[in-house]
């Protein structure tokens, strides 16, 4: 089966997907519905068209993002969170929720743009004289540690305990009560960092031969991490500014797609993008499945399916090691 087969078959499912999250719910919506002469169209157009196309860019850029490490840092169990921008985001949000600062000009997603901002700064900052996707890592990993203290802190010194709840709320991640606003707040932001992403696969396959095969091939090393730290801030850093925080997404999509694509990095990228968005749909359609009368949250959902996913690839990597 060739690429452009296995590309259009996953395309296809990422469309399955899609019209699945807009007919699924506690109230299914037959097809008879998806007309504008049934009353009930109005559930669509208002509110799982646009609930359905945040978690497909959601899901696409924390897909790409994951692919992009992945190749970038050339170690498998990498994701969006190792450098820090969901956190970073997740910080500005719950800062805004417990300080009362969402009225104060920015709102809730302009602090946590700010905070995404301030992460690729820091970074910026803490790997500027040095090319090495190890030192890249540890940055990030650094970033992410104290954003979560911070977040921490926040939540434990707030005054208001409906705040707290909020906060907590929002740090599980969901696309619940998100409409049209929310998606013409977020999609020029990941559809820029998406463009960004995808230019860096040329630069990763050579990456994948060595930094000096890469110097040797005319790729610069310090363009591609700022290629990949402001493609990544501005995807999933406006991204985590409207869901909250979404986990599991960027590691698990480039594993599942790894076997059918091949290793190579660029080969991965539209794949991963794809198949992140259709993973999140399905999630998102399984929290409104879910029994009871309320919505599981989607940050829940991708736990429960990617942790036993992230286990069984720690523990197929410590069986090779053994060997």
């Amino acid at each position: 089966m060739s690429r452009a087969v296995r590309l259009a078959l996953l395309f296809a499912l990422t469309v399955a997907a899609f019209a699945l999250s807009l007919a699924a719910g506690k109230q299914w919506l037959p097809w008879g519905a998806w007309t504008g002469h049934d009353p009930r169209w109005a559930i669509i157009v208002e509110l799982r068209v646009p609930r359905a196309v945040l978690g497909a860019l959601l899901g696409g850029a924390l897909g790409l993002s994951g692919a992009v490490l992945q190749g970038y840092v050339r170690n498998p169990l990498a994701d969006p969170t190792v450098i820090g921008v969901s956190s970073c985001a997740a910080l500005g949000a719950v800062a805004s929720i417990v300080l009362g600062l969402g009225g104060a000009g920015l709102g809730q997603f302009g602090w946590a743009m700010a905070g995404a901002g301030g992460a690729m700064a820091l970074l910026a900052l803490l790997t500027a004289r040095g090319e090495s996707p190890v030192g890249f890592v540890l940055a990030g990993t650094v970033l992410a540690s104290l954003a979560g203290a911070l977040t921490a802190f926040l939540i434990s010194i707030a005054p208001n305990p409906y705040a707290v709840a909020e906060a907590i709320d929002w740090l599980m991640g969901a696309l619940t009560d998100r409409g049209t606003d929310d998606v013409l707040l977020a999609a020029p932001f990941i559809a820029g960092g998406a463009l960004l992403l995808l230019t860096t696969g040329r630069a990763l396959d050579a990456l994948a031969l060595g930094e000096d095969a890469a110097r040797s091939l005319g790729v610069s090393l310090t363009r591609l991490r700022w290629t990949i730290v402001l493609g990544t801030g501005l995807a999933v850093g406006a991204g985590v500014a409207v869901t909250g925080v979404v986990g599991f997404v960027g590691l698990v999509v480039p594993h599942l797609l790894r076997p059918i694509f091949g290793a190579r990095p660029s080969a991965l990228l539209v794949p991963s993008a794809l198949g992140g968005a259709a993973l999140t749909l399905v999630a998102d359609s399984l929290c409104r499945l879910a029994p009871g009368a309320g919505e599981v949250r989607l940050g829940v959902v991708m736990a429960l399916i990617g942790a036993p996913f992230f286990l069984g690839l720690l523990f197929r990597e410590g069986t090779r090691q053994w060997r």
